[in-house]
């Protein structure tokens, strides 16, 4: 075939939807925006937080949500003395595996201990520092902005802005 045969389209890939998240997913983040936790109870009984839409023993449809605490235990951590620009605090910090009260799995967050791994102990009981709710708005008001360092919550993991020691 001669290089002049050879035919040419311009083509362009795209993806022009945003995918829902459905029940399970949508009620968590719906319950972080309110600011509580809900986990899902499983076939045998036990809670999973974050909830999952499938049990990972049967594969069985879950949907009986249930609230659970803001404040656990943590199971394992890993400190974090030099945070990256897209991680959840500025500061040295841990990211935790804390198993909330009312829950039997651990949910992944951030721990602020001031910047001291010291002050940092698997076992430890920590509670959630959420963040403020989005005030409402009357028609024609400006939108308001958050205070320093901080966002309104959304109906995103990052609703809770961290984890810190329990009674700090």
């Amino acid at each position: 075939m001669a290089e002049s045969d050879v035919l040419v389209a311009p083509s362009r890939v795209e993806y022009p939807f945003r995918r829902t998240t459905g029940p399970v997913i949508g009620a968590f983040f719906t319950a972080l925006r309110e600011g509580f936790v809900v986990g899902i109870k499983a076939s045998d009984g036990t809670v999973i937080v974050p909830p999952v839409e499938y049990d990972p023993a049967t594969a069985a449809a879950l949907t009986e949500m249930v609230e659970v605490g803001d404040r656990g235990e943590v199971l394992t951590w890993a400190w974090v003395a030099e945070p990256l620009r897209d991680q959840p605090l500025s500061t040295p910090f841990a990211f935790a595996l804390i198993k909330l009260d009312g829950a039997d799995t651990g949910l992944l967050h951030a721990v602020d201990t001031g910047g001291d791994p010291s002050k940092m102990a698997t076992g430890m009981r920590v509670q959630a520092r959420w963040n403020p709710p989005k005030p409402a708005v009357a028609e024609g008001e400006e939108e308001p902005t958050p205070p320093e360092g901080q966002r309104f919550r959304e109906g995103h993991i990052l609703d809770i802005a961290c984890f810190v020691p329990e009674g700090a």
